[in-house]
């Protein structure tokens, strides 16, 4: 699980943000949306503007250079603070795996130029490499030792070199690597605002209607519709070149799905999707929604907090719609607010000491958490 991460000079963040997801509290309710002491479930608020959607690009940045996954490379056009006077972006990952604790920082003057790589695994450092000082790697993974220590001009990352031209041999520290690895291949970004789009976990694009059908899915999903305040039957349809699309159903007629579908309806199809994905548990390690419930009405955004909950992959969502900030969905370690002066869970942020009882939403207007 990622338990931290930090990043300064990216994008809007010419200040260090740290996000920590294992300072928690000791709440008694809600438990199941903590695991093994660290945050599973969060949910970011804030105003338009502050970083959102930035923080979830920070965060899966990593997946560029570690991962043959997708990567939407105009999201990172803009890839410096405009306002910074370095010339490289630095973030910093730690991970609580299986077997123990990862520590991830480097440096990139864009998307594709890596500067700097350093990995500690359970407190040892496994690699690091700093090109500005030159082109040597310093490696002490046991099974690296005939690797050659030195990488030329070539951008690889120091970590996909090791993975990619070693066998490395059987202990904690190499496991540990090995689940590292597993993860971040597992991390997924997506967003329904400006497109269907998302970064990791997969590669290329495909008809959303189309894998339902393949799947099996398609009562499941009328299910899911209704379950979320849209009537509707459901058919198969062909959509051409023999491909199975899906149809809404009226009477004798069936109209093809994305032809009269509301945006909203259309959102919450993205959304089941990815659930498909994320139910099959070896699949997604970290999910990041951007916007969530941007079409979303605010109860139909409590069912989908509700079947996140019920996944095993550590989510982040942001959101700034206030009506679910409720004891009743999270907790409040589990409830961060991003503004100018940083990113804290609504727990940090009080004086007051938060109970179940207490109605968060009410206490964020009044400005207990400088909201």
């Amino acid at each position: 699980m990622l338990t931290k991460f930090e990043v300064v000079n990216f994008k809007s963040f010419s200040t260090k943000i740290s996000f920590n997801l294992g300072d928690t509290s000791n709440y008694s309710f809600n438990s199941e949306c903590l695991k093994d002491g660290v945050v599973n479930k969060a949910l970011i608020y804030g105003h338009n503007g502050v970083g959102k959607s930035n923080l979830g690009f920070a965060i899966m940045d990593i997946v560029s250079h570690l991962t043959d996954k997708n990567s939407v490379s105009q999201e990172y056009r803009h890839y410096l603070n405009a306002l910074g006077t370095s010339e490289i972006a630095e973030f910093k990952y730690e991970f609580k795996l299986p077997h123990g604790l990862i520590e991830y920082s480097y440096g990139k003057r864009s998307l594709d130029t890596l500067v700097y790589e350093k990995l500690v695994v359970n407190g040892e450092l496994f690699a690091e490499i700093d090109r500005r000082l030159g082109t040597a790697i310093e490696i002490s993974a046991a099974g690296a030792e005939s690797l050659a220590r030195d990488i030329g001009d070539s951008q690889i990352s120091i970590i996909s070199y090791i993975d990619k031209n070693t066998v490395l041999q059987r202990n904690r520290n190499n496991s540990c690597f090995a689940e590292f690895l597993v993860f971040v291949n597992g991390m997924l970004f997506f967003r329904s605002l400006e497109g269907n789009s998302y970064l990791g976990l997969d590669q290329g694009r495909r008809s959303i209607t189309k894998d339902i059908v393949e799947r099996g899915n398609l009562i499941d999903f009328e299910n899911f519709l209704n379950e979320a305040g849209i009537e509707c039957k459901l058919d198969k349809i062909n959509t051409g070149e023999d491909e199975a699309g899906i149809g809404f159903v009226f009477g004798k007629k069936v109209i093809p799905f994305y032809d009269i579908a509301s945006q909203g309806t259309k959102s919450l199809a993205l959304f089941y999707f990815w659930l498909q994905r994320l139910k099959e548990t070896y699949k997604v390690s970290f999910l990041f929604i951007d916007e969530f419930d941007a079409f979303y009405h605010h109860t139909l955004s409590e069912l989908i907090i509700r079947k996140l909950r019920g996944v095993s992959s550590q989510v982040v969502i942001t959101t700034h719609n206030t009506s679910i900030m409720s004891n009743d969905l999270l907790r409040p370690d589990c409830y961060f607010l991003l503004s100018a002066k940083g990113l804290n869970s609504l727990a940090n942020i009080s004086v007051k000491e938060l109970r179940e009882a207490h109605n968060i939403e009410k206490m964020y207007k009044a400005g207990t958490f400088g909201g």
